[in-house]
C-alpha cells in the first residue's frame, strides 16, 4: 500500500483521540511545540509579511503555538485527513487564527512549487512513514517550497523501538501513570507501532535532511524517543 495513503487512513481513524493521546505518548508535547515556535521565530527576522508552512499539521498545534507568538504571520496547514482538518479549524477559530490560516486537505506535494514559504514545520509525521523513500520524499517536497535559507523545524521519534527497551519500559509506565490498565497499554502500543518506522539514529535524520538540501540540523529538544531539530534550507 502507498505509504501516504496508509498514514492518512491511520490518522483519519485516530483523529478524535489524537490530541489527548499525543500528550501522553510524547512526553513534553506542549513544551516541544512551544520551543518549536520560539526557535522558528528567532530564526526569522522580525517582520509581518511571513508565511509558514505547517506540513502534516493534524489538529494545528504548531500553528496555535507559533500564532500565539506571531499573530500577524500567515500559515498554510496541510493534512490529508479531513477529520483532522475539521478539528484544526475549530481550534483555530477559537484562537482567532482562522483568518490567518489556510487549511489545505492534501499532501505537501499537492501544493504548487512556485509558492515559496518563509519557514516550515514537520512535527510528529516522519516516524509514521514506513519507508525511507517516503521520508526522503516529504523532506524534499518541503525543501522545494522554501525560500533559500528559510528555517525548518522537524520533530519525530528516532531510534527503532526495539533498540531501546529501557525507553519502551518508561513509555509503558507513563501510560500507567495516566491511568491505563495493562490491557489498555497493550492496545495503545499496538496503535503506536502500527506502520511506524522511526529514523534509526540522529545521524540518519541528519542524512535525510542533507539529502533534501537542508543545512546541518541542531537538536533542541529530546524526550525518550521524541526529538526536535532546527535547520535551514541550503
Amino acid at each position: 500500500m502507498n505509504d501516504s495513503i496508509d498514514s492518512k487512513e491511520k490518522f483519519e481513524a485516530r483523529a478524535r483521540e489524537y490530541d489527548q493521546q499525543s500528550r501522553i505518548a510524547l512526553a513534553g508535547y506542549e513544551a516541544c511545540h512551544e520551543l518549536s515556535a520560539c526557535v522558528l521565530a528567532a530564526e526569522i527576522s522580525r517582520r509581518d509579511d511571513v508565511t509558514v508552512l505547517a506540513a502534516g499539521s493534524g489538529t494545528a498545534q504548531e500553528v496555535l503555538c507559533i500564532g500565539a507568538l506571531e499573530p500577524k504571520w500567515r500559515y498554510v496547514a496541510t493534512d490529508p485527513s479531513p477529520t483532522m482538518n475539521e478539528l484544526a479549524a475549530i481550534r483555530l477559530r477559537s484562537a482567532k487564527l482562522d483568518g490567518q490560516t489556510e487549511i489545505f486537505t492534501g499532501y505537501v506535494q499537492d501544493l504548487p512549487t512556485d509558492r515559496l514559504f518563509d519557514g516550515a514545520t514537520l512535527i510528529g509525521v516522519l516516524h509514521h512513514l514506513p519507508s525511507d523513500s517516503a521520508k526522503k520524499e516529504i523532506l524534499s517536497e518541503i525543501a522545494a517550497r522554501l525560500k533559500p535559507k528559510a528555517p525548518f523545524v522537524m520533530a519525530c521519534n528516532r531510534f527503532s523501538y526495539a533498540s531501546k527497551p529501557r525507553f519502551v519500559g518508561a513509555w509503558r509506565q507513563r501510560w500507567r501513570m495516566h491511568g491505563a490498565s495493562e490491557d489498555e497499554i497493550e492496545e495503545k502500543f499496538g496503535k503506536i507501532l502500527h506502520g511506524a518506522q522511526p529514523p534509526q539514529s540522529e545521524q540518519v535524520v541528519t542524512d535525510y535532511l542533507h539529502g533534501a538540501t537542508f543545512e546541518e540540523p541542531e537538536l533542541f529538544f529530546s524526550s525518550l524517543f521524541w526529538s526536535a531539530w532546527i535547520c535551514r534550507k541550503a
